[in-house]
């Protein structure tokens, strides 16, 4: 029988409104969201939409709960993904959570049998992170010196946190004003799974958090904040609503200092390869990376091996 799914309002990852489907309740999938406390916002959104394209595919199949799903259904909807077009990469994001909902039902005793246990699906694309150049990293973040706009210190801080200590995105604008204390060389951060680590400053950044917080910050505030907006009290860093830094104000940020098309997570992927081409030791990037598993880190071998390898032919005459 064809159940019909309702539409939901969701917010994408640069703040942009979207339509997702709504799965029946049958298929319990706000449960299963609410039970991922440690996954980040992104991660509990891209999972949501995941399952929930998931019920609806199973809902035209005739499928009207998760205990009418076995094996056979989820290896035929692993190959419909496949033919449609997605790349390798988001057809296993997908897989992976599949695996996370109905090891979550079986868990809580929705089914009794789970039918994505061992799931395949084709491996990532393999495709490398870009990572800037040291010349492009020397034009974005300048000379190093406390610019006296308030805007700019604010920018050029951003910039300095995300190249110089490898923060996420989500971990930047998560900071707090007691997040760093001077003298302190360290941040404090919160990372993915709510799982806290110290991570170096570099020289530019103390020197920013030092001119920020002792009068910066509030100058900015009184200067830029739009009439009658009202400051986040606790966050660091804030926009001109007075609202915490969101990810779409991160991006603008790098659109407005990147000569070419940026991401803010190219800045930490050049943050790993450049402390890898410098002689650090992997489990050391590691650890400053927060990454779980060292696998995670090990791309970033990879992404030095490649840069060497560029240089090599470009500079050896019999390369």
């Amino acid at each position: 029988m064809l159940v019909a799914l309702m539409l939901a309002i969701q917010r994408g990852p640069l703040g942009t409104v979207v339509l997702v489907a709504a799965a029946p309740p049958a298929w319990r999938v706000p449960e299963f969201i609410l039970s991922l406390t440690a996954a980040s916002e992104s991660t509990r959104r891209a999972y949501r939409t995941d399952v929930c394209q998931f019920c609806e595919w199973a809902s035209r199949a005739g499928l009207d709960a998760p205990s009418d799903v076995d094996r056979r259904r989820l290896r035929r909807y692993i190959a419909f993904l496949s033919v449609r077009g997605l790349t390798q990469r988001s057809v296993a994001r997908k897989a992976s959570a599949l695996r996370r909902y109905f090891g979550w039902l079986v868990r809580d005793g929705a089914v009794e049998v789970d039918p994505a246990l061992g799931l395949a699906a084709p491996a990532g694309s393999g495709r490398l992170p870009r990572v800037l150049g040291a010349a492009e990293v020397s034009e974005m973040l300048g000379d190093g010196a406390v610019p006296p706009d308030p805007t700019e210190m604010r920018d050029r801080l951003v910039l300095e946190l995300l190249y110089g200590s490898g923060l996420r995105v989500a971990e930047l604008c998560g900071l707090d004003r007691g997040a760093v204390e001077p003298p302190s060389t360290h941040i404090e951060v919160i990372g993915k799974g709510a799982k806290p680590r110290r991570v170096p400053l570099s020289e530019p950044s103390v020197a920013l958090l030092a001119a920020w917080r002792d009068g910066g910050s509030d100058e900015f505030d009184a200067q830029r904040l739009r009439q009658g907006a009202d400051r986040d009290p606790v966050a660091l860093l804030v926009n001109l609503r007075g609202n915490r830094l969101g990810t779409r104000d991160v991006q603008r940020v790098l659109d407005h200092y990147a000569d070419t098309p940026t991401h803010p997570h190219a800045l930490r992927h050049t943050y790993a390869t450049h402390l890898l081409d410098g002689g650090a030791d992997l489990r050391v990037v590691q650890e400053l990376l927060g990454h779980q598993r060292l696998a995670t880190t090990q791309i970033y071998t990879r992404v030095s091996r490649e840069r060497l390898r560029e240089v090599y032919e470009s500079a050896h005459p019999r390369a």
